[in-house]
């Protein structure tokens, strides 16, 4: 990986393009420092420093905002209004005729997808940070567990309404930044600032740990993190490889097919979306649990969901995550991959899997194949998210725990696929050197 890095330092064209995704990552990330207008960034310091701990999905979305979210910055929304839309949008093309059809015409129907992801995103973003300006005028709902006041500087609807349309400007202005990193940088823009912004708590959360314990302690999650780092390159990197042949057709006096490919399916062919999903419905029940905190006799769901679903540490808590995780891996993977259609499209082309019949009996192969390999994944899935909370029990470090869930593998994933683009860039100058 490093020589793949300085190799392509000394290539001026990618080295410009590098260049320019490092200092897009560095306005993004100085961006989550600047206060939004009308946000006492004093009263916010004042607040606990382990804030957000208690709430599930305010710290996810803290999480993906590399902090901003709970300092209220102008970034504080981060890129999670765009991965919503993102999400809606791919789930409205299994239900919406529209969009299935702009999915299929290619180039032009998935620019269509894209300027209405955009819309999306700009009203996801008005909608949150709305609620997030309210939760800061009863701060004890964004930082639980601490005395602060009002954070706001003026409880007036113009100073609310300017916060809020600083924080939708900051959302809009973190997409044209991932557009731009996609468009003219190197890698997925997206995935890259969410890379940056995960990547900017681990030097605070590895510190922690230390100073909750000892230094034994801290070398533990190191070698435990860099174990975790191996096993989910190395899953990642598993596929499973469908071979298809097509056979050769005469067009006139060209003679056209007969070549060989292979279907890749991978392992993880969900990535990280069943970890979110089943993250978010899980805290679900928290945010309810909130509106019964002044009532001094509660119901029974909320002392049930008190004691069972607002603690990792409850096996009704670590049995509901896991299945939610393989339910939503399942989802995912059916409406992502339609192996009927991919039969089609194989059968329109001429192609054929050695030992299967074209047309149903190939899309029964592939749906058979792909659900034994989607088991893997989904437990596989469920293991890496499982292992915060396992730190929990054994070190006491779920609250600063790096290495596991959502955060190691987007940061995995995207490495990899940054890296893998990087290569291929690079061999893609050699032999433009080599034809000149």
């Amino acid at each position: 990986m490093l020589t793949t890095l300085v190799r392509a330092f000394r290539t001026p064209d990618l080295r410009n393009k590098l260049l320019l995704t490092i200092f897009i990552m560095a306005i993004f990330r100085l961006g989550s420092h600047v206060p939004t207008p009308g946000v006492s960034y004093t009263a916010i310091r004042q607040c606990q420093p382990a804030s957000g701990s208690g709430n599930q999905l305010l710290g996810m979305a803290n999480l993906f905002s590399g902090g901003a979210l709970l300092q209220l910055s102008i970034f504080a929304l981060g890129i999670m209004p765009y991965i919503t839309a993102s999400i809606i949008v791919q789930l409205l093309t299994v239900v919406i005729p529209r969009f299935e059809t702009l999915k299929k015409e290619g180039q032009a129907g998935q620019s269509q997808l894209t300027q209405y992801t955009r819309y999306l995103t700009i009203g996801l973003a008005v909608l949150q940070s709305s609620t997030f300006i309210t939760f800061a005028r009863n701060p004890a709902t964004l930082f639980p567990g601490s005395n602060c006041q009002n954070i706001l500087v003026n409880d007036t609807f113009a100073n609310a309404a300017l916060a809020v349309l600083t924080m939708t400007a900051g959302t809009g202005l973190v997409m044209w930044l991932g557009e731009l990193i996609t468009e003219r940088g190197v890698g997925n823009g997206m995935s890259l600032l969410i890379f940056t912004s995960i990547a900017a708590g681990f030097p605070g959360s590895l510190w922690a740990i230390q100073q909750q314990g000892r230094w034994d302690t801290f070398f533990l999650v190191i070698l435990m993190g860099l174990a975790i780092i191996g096993i989910v390159v190395f899953v990642e990197q598993c596929q499973r490889r469908i071979p298809v042949q097509y056979a050769k057709r005469m067009i006139g006096r060209r003679v056209y097919g007969g070549t060989s490919t292979y279907i890749p399916l991978k392992i993880n062919q969900a990535n990280v979306i069943p970890v979110i999903f089943a993250s978010s419905l899980l805290a679900l029940p928290g945010l309810a649990v909130q509106f019964q905190q002044g009532n001094p006799d509660p119901p029974g769901w909320v002392v049930w969901i008190s004691a069972h679903l607002l603690s990792g540490e409850s096996p009704w808590y670590m049995g509901i995550y896991t299945a939610l995780i393989v339910f939503f891996t399942f989802f995912y993977v059916t409406i992502s991959f339609n192996p009927d259609e991919v039969a089609d499209n194989m059968k329109k082309y001429g192609g054929f899997i050695p030992g299967v019949r074209a047309g149903r009996p190939t899309a029964q192969y592939l749906s058979f194949v792909l659900n034994r390999i989607t088991v893997v994944g989904a437990g596989y899935l469920a293991v890496v998210a499982l292992i915060p909370l396992i730190a929990l029990v054994t070190i006491q470090a779920n609250q600063h725990f790096p290495f596991g869930g959502t955060s190691i593998l987007i940061m995995v994933g995207v490495g990899l696929e940054t890296v893998k683009q990087i290569e291929s860039r690079l061999k893609q100058h050699h032999y433009e050197g080599l034809l000149r």
